[in-house]
């Protein structure tokens, strides 16, 4: 393992979103997409006394050319070097490739996803199971996918299909693999809404979590707004617990640069002393707006 002293307040998803959940709010999972915007996040987070998760997926590691135990060393370095103090998960997003669990497991990610939601059902609760264990004995927590959550721009994921969660299929495929959360489709999608229009089915989300003892997870929070948000985690029986934010981050970031065409890692860390700044500024604010306004988890470090 790349990092095995972790800080105390480094922690497991399952952990963090109990936490959550108790008090009616949800945890931003933030994908800076590259690693120098780690820091950005985490002092997002420690300005606005706010837990976090940090995220990337699978195909972000690729697209932005990032390795899981480079990802992981900033993340840990910017926790010691910025005395980041708040409630904080190094989450691997999307992943379909059990390699690449593996890696980030042991560079000391304390959460990972394992995405087969285009699998029959039978073969995505077979995988998840067997990543659900893996994960397990290693002290990591697992987020699964059932249904598919559509994309506009593929970042994430491979497709723009969308299927809705069935919420009697939730209760069984939680019962059968032991997952710590579930993301679930309901009308969100992963990235930015230029043509469709964001929407949630609460009758849906509410039955889901009437018959699903864990957690549950939006993704596509980009765009979303906030009250139709607020609303998802402050069902009367309880709610999502995260919501997955990464496009707003990125879309920040190259308008404080004047560009719209993404960089690579190496570009991003070959910035200027300057624009480097204005760039991490720019992040830093997005993500705090999105905890005073969007996710009500501003102030909520203490409940921990």
């Amino acid at each position: 393992m790349v990092n095995d002293t972790r800080s105390n307040n480094v922690m497991t998803l399952k952990k963090a979103l109990e936490a959550a959940e108790a008090n009616r709010f949800a945890i931003g999972s933030f994908s800076p997409r590259y690693t120098p915007m780690i820091k950005a996040v985490l002092q997002a987070g420690q300005r606005a006394a706010s837990p976090l998760i940090v995220q990337i997926s699978h195909k972000e590691l690729v697209r932005y050319g990032i390795a899981p135990g480079e990802f992981a060393e900033e993340f840990y370095r910017q926790i010691r070097d910025s005395g980041i103090t708040v409630p904080a998960v190094l989450h691997l997003d999307h992943t379909k490739e059990m390699g690449t669990i593996r890696e980030a497991v042991e560079a000391g990610f304390t959460s990972v996803m394992i995405d087969a939601s285009e699998k029959p059902f039978a073969d995505n609760v077979a995988i998840s199971k067997e990543v659900a264990e893996y994960a397990h004995a290693k002290g990591v927590s697992v987020e699964a996918e059932l249904g598919m959550i559509g994309t506009t721009d593929f970042v994430e994921t491979d497709t723009d299909e969308e299927l809705f969660t069935d919420p009697r299929e939730a209760a069984e495929f939680v019962r059968l693999t032991g997952v710590d959360a579930l993301a679930v489709s309901c009308g969100t999608a992963h990235g930015v809404y230029n043509v469709r229009k964001p929407r949630i089915d609460y009758d849906r989300l509410s039955a889901i979590r009437a018959l699903t003892p864990v957690h549950l997870v939006l993704h596509g929070g980009s765009g979303v707004p906030a009250d139709m948000m607020k609303k998802a985690f402050q069902l009367p029986e309880g709610g999502v617990s995260k919501v997955n934010i990464a496009t707003d981050l990125e879309l920040a970031l190259l308008a404080s640069l004047g560009r719209e065409d993404r960089m690579s890692n190496a570009e991003c860390r070959a910035l200027d002393a300057e624009r480097l700044r204005k760039g991490r500024q720019a992040v830093t604010e997005t993500v705090i707006g999105k905890m005073e306004q969007f996710l009500l988890s501003s102030g909520k470090a203490s409940r921990f």
